[in-house]
């Protein structure tokens, strides 16, 4: 058997009847290509099997047009909206997206960094701006962009795209208090080395302070955002004397663990207890009652900062903050307190 010749750019010009520069254009910046141009060299490559050879690439241009994602856990669906739409837009830029996860772990998350700048990643997106100094040094040291996302980054030179978290955890706790209710608790992400959680648990605070309840926030445990952990902080909640009537949770997942963990103890919600998300996943309408959350506009946040990246790997002006705007949805889990 005669030896396999691997398909050359000269091939992929020769069968598209263009030449070599724009078959380059076409695997590089596709938007810069005329849909029929461009829709001729995919179908040669595709016919050929032509495969780019990104070391060469790498060598000539410096890029390997890969774009790296470290996010906190792939267990959470909260990121999976962001991160699909984040891959679309880079797709069309021709960037291939790599992602890790961190596990909450500075460490491993500056061992992801290493190892994703190592393989020539262009750029990264990160989650929030809660981690070492160092990390942030080693970044600016190596070149590389970065952008923070699912939160803003005030005071910082970075990069970010995301929504305050204090204020909208702040605006849900109003509405529940405006509902009636004097004596709130609430089940938090852990909060070490995640500024998210922690703007969320601060935000609540700062609502319940304001409004000067006598009952205050009773209690507020912080848990993994698991459905099972956020049926055990509710069920540590009801021992409480007296009761919350409300319980305000760090995502939905603690929430609709905790809705679980009520109808196990016989207990109604809202008749007899109130409970609220934040996120807005899917599941949270699918539920019954649907829940009452915040909903964070996850694609959006991925569209913006993959165009925030990509204008940052080719040096173009760009805003340093991208604030996206969150909601309340009202369903069925907030109603007033038990008379």
């Amino acid at each position: 058997m005669g030896e396999y010749l691997r398909p050359t750019l000269d091939d992929v010009a020769r069968a598209a009847g263009v030449s070599t520069a724009t078959v380059s254009r076409c695997l590089n910046a596709p938007e810069r290509v005329i849909a029929p141009t461009r829709e001729r060299v995919m179908a040669a490559v595709t016919a050929l099997g032509y495969t780019p050879d990104f070391g060469g690439r790498a060598l000539a241009s410096r890029r390997t047009n890969t774009v790296g994602a470290i996010i906190p856990t792939m267990e959470n669906a909260i990121f999976a909206r962001g991160l699909q739409s984040f891959q679309e837009a880079l797709s069309k830029a021709g960037k291939t997206l790599l992602v890790a996860s961190s596990g909450y772990d500075p460490a491993r998350e500056r061992a992801q960094m290493e190892a994703l700048i190592g393989r020539g990643a262009d750029g990264l997106l990160l989650i929030g701006s809660a981690r070492p100094e160092s990390s942030v040094e080693y970044l600016r040291r190596r070149g590389v962009p970065y952008v923070g996302a699912w939160n803003l980054g005030p005071g910082s030179d970075g990069f970010f795209v995301g929504f305050d978290n204090a204020a909208a955890a702040s605006e849900l706790t109003a509405r529940v208090i405006a509902r009636g209710h004097r004596r709130i608790a609430m089940i938090g992400g852990i909060s070490e080395m995640n500024d998210r959680a922690a703007a969320r648990i601060a935000g609540v605070r700062n609502a319940v302070e304001t409004a000067m309840l006598d009952g205050g926030l009773i209690d507020v445990i912080e848990a993994p955002y698991a459905f099972h952990d956020g049926a055990e902080a509710f069920a540590r909640l009801m021992e409480r004397t007296p009761r919350p009537t409300a319980v305000i949770c760090g995502n939905d997942v603690l929430a609709i663990g905790a809705m679980q963990r009520a109808r196990e103890m016989g207990l109604n919600v809202p008749e007899d207890i109130s409970i609220t998300g934040f996120d807005d996943i899917d599941i949270s309408e699918m539920v019954n009652p649907g829940l009452t959350t915040v909903r964070v506009p996850h694609r959006r946040m991925g569209e913006a900062a993959a165009e925030m990246l990509l204008k940052l790997i080719n040096k173009e002006p760009v805003e340093r903050q991208i604030e996206i705007s969150t909601s309340i949805i009202e369903r069925g889990t907030l109603g007033p307190p038990p008379s």
